[in-house]
């Protein structure tokens, strides 16, 4: 897939990444430290996270096609590329999340009682994979728009 509708698909796709990818890790964030948010946002998650995995490859792989395009790299042009490799495991990270709480929350509306450990390594890994997810999303983003736009002096 090279263009959508006459524009480069990268430059589609890519603004939905840039907006899904982190409003999914906060969702998961919500959802390690809220049970009642869990509760109503499991399968949402799911699926948005089985959607950035889809559309982080064909995003990346847009990017490589429109990055062939032209014969001259500026250096934060290549740095953008070389980021973008990274994409799809920030994609999955969210995703094992997503089903990792997906798994929780099967076991709590069978259990009597909230498991404390679970919920608190859950957590944490949500947590850390959220963060960790956002700032590479937000670190690819920067050099693919400092890449097309510049840098403001």
């Amino acid at each position: 897939m090279t263009t959508l509708f006459g524009l480069p698909a990268h430059a589609l796709l890519n603004h939905t990444i840039v907006v899904l990818a982190p409003l999914l890790a906060f969702l998961e964030i919500l959802c390690a430290v809220w049970p009642a948010a869990r509760r109503r946002l499991v399968w949402l998650n799911l699926a948005l996270a089985a959607t950035v995995v889809v559309l982080t490859p064909l995003t990346v792989s847009a990017g490589e096609w429109l990055f062939n395009q032209q014969t001259e790299h500026s250096p934060i042009l290549e740095t953008h590329e070389e980021r973008a490799e990274w994409a799809i495991y920030f994609a999955i990270g969210l995703l094992v999340v997503a089903v990792v709480q997906a798994v929780q929350h099967r076991i709590e509306s069978r259990a009597a009682e909230p498991k404390k450990a679970l919920t608190v390594i859950v957590a944490v890994i949500a947590v850390g994979v959220g963060v960790w997810a956002t700032f590479g999303v937000v670190m690819i983003g920067d050099a693919g728009a400092q890449a097309v736009w510049g840098t403001r002096e």
